[in-house]
């Protein structure tokens, strides 16, 4: 019965669905990317010291977790689609407001609100994939996130690049006269007005519209994305797993007996370690890091192009991998991958010195540590990167799905926020070497984590998922 199921799934739709949702990991990982362009410009304009541009390059992450925790109570309220196209016409509005900015305060708030959008896309984007596809090819599809997160960072390294070529420098002006690092932000308006014209043509998903007693509209779907007899099968499936005397809510994470269920600590430790373990400071600050161990600007800006393009590689075997082996393994050989060459990075680090007032590593140790931080960027993407997101869409119940994810992703971004902003500060006056020791040591917590509290859930439908 399975076999005929799966013959009349129209896989075509499907593909089309994941490329459109997608898109708003495309604009996710742009954000990220572009803001790495940026920074000699913002402390030129503004006169920010270290800390201060920490916080305005992080202004982007509180958002990002008011958006995601806002995005799965809403997504419940008005649907999977609708939020997701609000969530780019504010990223659009935010993009133009933020290469506009005359000051580090305006930035500094259109990047928040830029967070809000970038948060809401992030988390609904792996769920309503998890959402409209077929358990046994779930996760390669979800991974997808992953890789158009990547893609994205890699899109922005490129403009950047080009942009401080073309101006001589991210300082130099370009077109209508204005600087190059203003025009890093203004190009991510094109990602965001073309997810907002693709989410046009995609449906709502399926669980949300039974959820909010739209039977027939989501039988359509149904019917569309797997046949006319699977879909009346999934729809009984989808109503069953539904509880049927209220609509979802916060509530629906609680256990009988107090406290939030395990299933949710679970997902909130799943996100908090995939920062902790740092990566964002290569995405945030690559640039200002190469620099600061001796590097050039233009060679930082084509490291971080190699670590985009070596990134995209890792997803796709993560893609290939991940409904074979499952999720819990990769995540496990992440962990022990990236506290291996995080811990020798921090060795390559701890042997910096001054020239002239300026960091750099011994001849050869700076070679080394590039080749540890891409075998770090490829461990991650093989592994917590596009794992986290595909099991925080597909391992909560249906019924608390949209709750669970709003604590979770909020979970995520606040560490993100913590890393990120405190990154500068922590390079200053505790050193390269020592921080990245710290995120050793989480790598390796969070493979504790993976052995202690992960479950698989490889191949398992969303309506027999337990909380």
């Amino acid at each position: 019965m399975r076999e005929a199921v799966q013959d009349r799934v129209n896989f075509g739709f499907i593909l089309r669905i994941v490329a459109v949702a997608t898109i708003g990991g495309f604009m996710f990982g742009y954000d990220s990317g572009a803001i790495n362009g940026t920074q000699d410009g913002l402390k030129r304009a503004f006169g920010l010291d270290e800390a201060q541009l920490g916080l305005t390059v992080s202004a982007l992450l509180p958002g990002c977790a008011l958006g995601a925790f806002l995005a799965g109570r809403f997504a419940d309220i008005w649907g999977r689609r609708t939020v997701m196209m609000l969530a780019a016409i504010l990223f659009l509005l935010s993009a133009l407001a933020s290469g506009a900015s005359p000051s580090a305060v305006i930035l500094a708030v259109a990047r928040f609100l830029a967070g809000v959008s970038v948060g809401a896309a992030s988390v609904l984007s792996p769920a309503y994939i998890s959402e409209v596809t077929p358990a046994a090819m779930r996760g390669r599809l979800a991974s997808a996130q992953q890789v158009m997160i990547i893609s994205g960072l890699t899109g922005a390294f490129f403009a950047n690049y080009y942009l401080a070529q073309a101006a001589g420098s991210s300082l130099g002006s370009f077109w209508a006269g204005q600087p190059a690092w203003r025009w890093m932000f203004w190009v991510q308006a094109a990602p965001a007005l073309l997810f907002l014209l693709a989410l046009l043509g995609i449906p709502e998903s399926p669980r949300f519209l039974v959820a909010r007693a739209r039977a027939p509209e989501a039988q359509k779907v149904l019917t569309r994305l797997f046949g006319a007899d699977a879909a009346a099968t999934k729809l009984v499936e989808i109503g069953a797993s539904l509880s049927a005397d209220h609509k979802p809510s916060l509530a629906d994470l609680r256990k009988p007996g107090g406290g939030w269920r395990p299933i949710v600590w679970t997902g909130i430790g799943l996100a908090v370690f995939q920062q902790l373990v740092g990566i964002n400071v290569v995405f945030y600050y690559g640039a200002v890091l190469w620099q600061a161990v001796g590097f050039t600007e233009a060679d930082a800006l084509k490291i971080n192009i190699v670590s985009g393009a070596v990134s995209i590689i890792a997803c796709i075997v993560s893609i290939l991998l991940i409904d074979r082996i499952g999720r819990r393994p990769l995540l496990l050989v992440g962990s022990a991958g990236m506290a291996l060459t995080l811990g020798i990075l921090a060795w390559c680090f701890a042997q910096a010195h001054l020239v002239d007032g300026a960091l750099a590593l011994p001849a050869g140790v700076g070679a080394i540590a590039l080749v540890a931080a891409n075998i770090y960027v490829v461990f991650f993407n093989l592994s917590w990167g596009p794992v986290m997101w595909v099991m925080l869409g597909e391992m909560f119940p249906n019924q608390m799905r949209g709750s669970a994810l709003a604590i979770a992703g909020a979970a995520q971004w606040l560490a993100n926020f913590l890393v990120s902003s405190s990154f500068p500060w922590l390079a200053k006056n505790v050193g390269l070497a020592g921080t990245y020791a710290a995120y050793t040591l989480f790598s390796f917590l969070s493979l504790i984590f993976v052995i202690m509290r992960v479950r698989e859930t490889k191949g398992i439908e969303l309506e027999a998922m337990e909380g």
